[in-house]
């Protein structure tokens, strides 16, 4: 019975003639937007929500009309029914380097990846700027008849969810600009005071991709900061802090237009490094920034500025842990050391206070045993195996806190890596063989050896 059922499905979609042609009425729809503009030049509609909320869904229907059709996913034969022959098909490898099947159609070129659509570009408008315009339309009518929220919230999450989409779509197709304004135009329609609580994360996301489009297109950087700042003034920031990393480039990127555009980037890092002191990105950055910047400060300030706060919050392990990183950029072996020693103390079962510390001090050794092979001159063999006996103590410093790190976080196969190397160069030492066997076997079972 069901194969029978399948094969009628089958001959009936057969017997469906597929459309011809993509089916966009533009002459319906700019139709609608000269009666709009009519409406809205007559002084008695254009005081009424109602003249403004159609407007808002001409608009709407504009930007929309070309894509209205799609969906990720969609099968190629329902592509084909919904949206009729394309002009033309062929492969094409997009921006960000993916290779897809093209089929174009007047408005759009829909690209699909095993016979379903994977996303869109859409090449024609039929209306420029549409979504601003249904956007401004659905704002007046709030200002006009506070009555008409429900219906306007209504328009602007439509519009808000439609810029979202195409920000996706650009995002998929490696159209970051595109994907950029699309995000900036979703939160814009969220920002009007009839929606309620605009995601300012949307301000986030175009921000991001303009500072990526920025290393191509050094116009982006100046729009980038616009929305980052705009996230920020908006009180958003990520959970990591990167929001100031990303504003940092964008600034730094503009620093040849105008060199007020370093001390910007710099003040930009220093806010995110003062709330978020473990951004590894932020803190690299600003040692790169006062090194190789003539005038912007000497790297020192940076441990000033965290000693500063640790004076305040002396329990605040993320702020000891960017003290350690700080002191390790600047090869201040001891001082990182110490710094994540009171890591480990304020948080004894902490993976990578525990961690770290058992890496410093290897990072320390090794060090010492460059200097002796590459700086210092030996007379004597005693001189030389006294500096020799000394660089193996550091070494067997850091082994009870990778130990320690191991036992924390078992799976991480990193830490176990370097354990065992660790206990292999000292193997030598009281009790360490033993332990390297120990390791050694653990580190070809998590291999699967």
């Amino acid at each position: 019975m069901k194969k029978i059922m399948m094969t009628a499905f089958a001959a009936l979609m057969l017997a469906v003639p597929a459309a011809q042609a993509q089916k966009v009425n533009e002459s319906a729809i700019r139709g609608k937007i000269a009666k709009s503009d009519a409406e809205i030049a007559d002084a008695k509609k254009n005081v009424k929500s109602a003249t403004w909320i159609n407007r808002g869904k001409a608009f709407f229907e504009a930007a929309t009309a070309p894509t209205k059709d799609l969906f990720v996913g969609q099968e190629a034969m329902l592509l084909k029914l919904a949206m009729g022959d394309p002009a033309s098909t062929g492969v094409e490898t997009l921006a960000n380097g993916n290779q897809f099947e093209a089929w174009v159609y007047p408005y759009v070129t829909v690209y699909l990846k095993d016979g379903k659509v994977a996303t869109w570009t859409q090449t024609k408008q039929i209306v420029e700027n549409a979504p601003a315009k249904a956007v401004e339309a659905y704002a007046k009518a709030a200002e006009i008849d506070p009555k008409a929220v429900a219906k306007v919230k209504e328009g602007l999450q439509q519009v808000s969810d439609f810029c979202s989409q195409v920000g996706n779509t650009g995002l998929d197709t490696g159209m970051h600009t595109l994907a950029a304004d699309a995000f900036a135009q979703a939160y814009a329609a969220q920002s009007v005071p009839a929606y309620g609580a605009a995601d300012a994360s949307l301000l986030y996301y175009a921000g991001n991709l303009r500072t990526m489009d920025g290393v191509n297109n050094p116009a982006s950087y100046a729009i980038g900061a616009d929305y980052l700042n705009k996230a920020l003034a908006a009180g958003y920031t990520d959970e990591a802090g990167y929001i100031y990393y990303y504003l940092f480039h964008c600034y730094y990127g503009q620093k040849d237009a105008d060199k007020q555009n370093v001390v910007k980037a710099k003040d930009a890092l220093l806010t995110g490094i003062s709330k978020f002191p473990k951004n590894e990105n932020i803190l690299e950055a600003l040692i790169q920034l006062y090194t190789v910047e003539e005038g912007v400060g000497d790297p020192a300030d940076l441990v000033a500025m965290i000693d500063a706060s640790l004076a305040e919050n002396p329990e605040n392990v993320d702020l000891w842990f960017g003290r350690g990183r700080t002191f390790y950029a600047l090869k201040d072996f001891d001082e990182a050391i110490a710094s994540f020693a009171k890591v480990a103390e304020l948080q004894p079962d902490q993976f990578e206070g525990n961690y770290w510390l058992g890496m410093f001090y290897i990072l320390k050794a090794d060090e010492e045993n460059r200097i002796m092979s590459e700086e210092k001159q030996y007379n004597s063999t005693a001189a030389y195996e006294a500096d020799l006996k000394a660089v193996t103590a550091i070494y067997m410093q850091a082994l009870p806190w990778l130990e320690k790190a191991h036992e924390i976080k078992p799976e991480d196969f990193q830490a176990l890596d370097y354990l065992k190397s660790l206990c292999f160069r000292l193997r030598d030492e009281e009790g360490v063989m033993a332990k390297y066997e120990k390791y050694n076997a653990e580190w070809k079972a998590a291999k699967g050896e």
